[in-house]
């Protein structure tokens, strides 16, 4: 007798094989019978990912099989052919997600956010002119302060290269920083997992928009999907916006104590700092 999946399950419900071992026949007979199946038309490459996919699913298959009338094989080819069609649905969703991840814009992955720019491509002129006060005198608290108040940004190799021209050590320097990044902890984290989430609501605005394209207008999945998208734009719109609002650089209290100074001093310093940069902007602009 040839055999068939008919056959393996006569034998299967005979006793004469186990669960286990009835799995394994289909497995098998599934894989070098392609062309017994209704998805002869496939190609291998996808057929045999198929059917890897395919398998942890055969004992729940043989579970719901009835023997009321249509045959184990005539089941299992039914059953084959609406499992294709969900394996097509979740790798069409995995190749918009992946195709989504891909093609987005850089700037958009990070909310939008916009690197600090200086007004001079030569960073390192910019702050030799900021510590020269009105007297001609050098002034590096002030030039501290403002590092540590803009430490979020502070790269090591940036540090390293600014020490020198306020008369720090470098590792000086990286301390004061991680003095104060310790006492911002919470909040970055805080503002790290909004970013993370913000970064998942922004792809899945992506992959809807993706998939919406993929579906015909006006259908119900069409009008749902729609209905998703516009609120998960809304919700990104304000997160956002949150993030937007919060601080993300210490407070003159917390630079105070790290450098041993009051409060009061790096106010005044901060402030005349400002003003000087504005001043520089404005030169630059007319030249």
């Amino acid at each position: 007798m040839k055999q068939t999946l008919n056959y393996f399950y006569s034998v299967f419900l005979s006793g004469e094989m186990s669960l286990a071992d009835f799995e394994s026949c289909i497995y098998e007979f599934l894989v070098y019978n392609k062309e017994k199946t209704n998805l002869c038309h496939w190609k291998d490459e996808d057929y045999e990912d198929f059917i890897s996919w395919f398998y942890p699913r055969l004992k729940t298959a043989i579970e719901t099989y009835n023997d009321i009338g249509a045959s184990f094989e005539a089941f299992m080819s039914k059953y084959l052919l609406i499992s294709a069609k969900e394996y097509h649905v979740r790798k069409t969703i995995d190749s918009v997600t992946e195709y989504s991840a891909w093609s987005a814009r850089v700037p958009e992955m990070y909310v939008r956010e916009e690197a600090p720019a200086y007004i001079h491509n030569d960073a390192q002129k910019v702050i030799t002119q900021l510590l020269i006060d009105k007297k001609g005198r050098r002034n590096s608290k002030r030039i501290l302060a403002l590092i540590l108040k803009c430490y979020y940004y502070v790269s090591e190799d940036f540090a390293e290269k600014v020490a020198p021209l306020i008369g720090m050590e470098k590792n000086e320097l990286l301390k004061m920083l991680s003095v104060i990044r310790k006492k911002r902890q919470e909040k970055d984290d805080n503002i790290y997992f909004m970013k993370e989430r913000i970064y998942r609501q922004f792809y899945k605005c992506i992959i809807y928009e993706k998939r919406m394209t993929m579906i015909r207008e006006n259908t119900n999945s069409y009008i749902r999907l729609k209905d998703r998208l516009e609120r998960a734009r809304i919700r990104l719109e304000k997160m956002r916006a949150r993030l937007a609002g919060i601080r993300k650089e210490a407070s003159n209290s917390q630079i105070a104590d790290v450098i041993g100074i009051t409060k009061g001093t790096v106010d005044a310093s901060l402030y005349r700092l400002k003003t000087k940069w504005e001043n520089m902007s404005k030169n630059a602009d007319l030249n």
